[in-house]
């Protein structure tokens, strides 16, 4: 409650705004809450993942490592484009596919990595990562 000291004795007709601040932060806080439950307003069907396919089965990774030079060495074994490009070939037909994880250092040029990717996915190969050592120095 407001009062004034002396002077005039009129009625102050000044509003409180601190309990409607309260209720818009109330209401901002519910919509930020369910906005989000509300973002897919038409209802799909999904279907299921194929149980056929055992996903408990841990299939070892390909291990590509690429030198500064642009050799490839398949799993420890050098190998040239072409056997290369055939051996992708083969993994790609298996189920589950393996990932190719690739080891490259950090000085290989990018058109050579572009090339090995290229050839991965022309291949079929569905699953590829880079191997690395860790975080970057900042």
């Amino acid at each position: 409650m407001a009062f004034s000291s002396g002077g005039s004795g009129g009625v102050m007709a000044e509003i409180n705004v601190t309990p409607l601040v309260d209720v818009m932060l109330v209401l901002l806080i519910i919509f930020m809450i369910t906005a989000p439950l509300a973002a897919h307003k038409i209802r799909v069907d999904l279907p299921k993942a194929d149980p056929g396919i055992e996903s408990g089965v841990k299939i070892p990774p390909i291990d590509l490592a690429v030198n500064k030079n642009g050799e490839l060495f398949l799993d420890d074994g050098p190998v040239t484009d072409a056997q290369f490009k055939a051996r992708m070939a083969v993994f790609a037909q298996q189920l589950p596919q393996p990932e190719l994880e690739i080891r490259a250092e950090k000085t290989t040029q990018y058109s050579t990595i572009w090339s090995i990717m290229s050839t991965a996915k022309a291949a079929g190969m569905v699953h590829v990562g880079f191997v690395t050592t860790g975080k970057a120095a900042e």
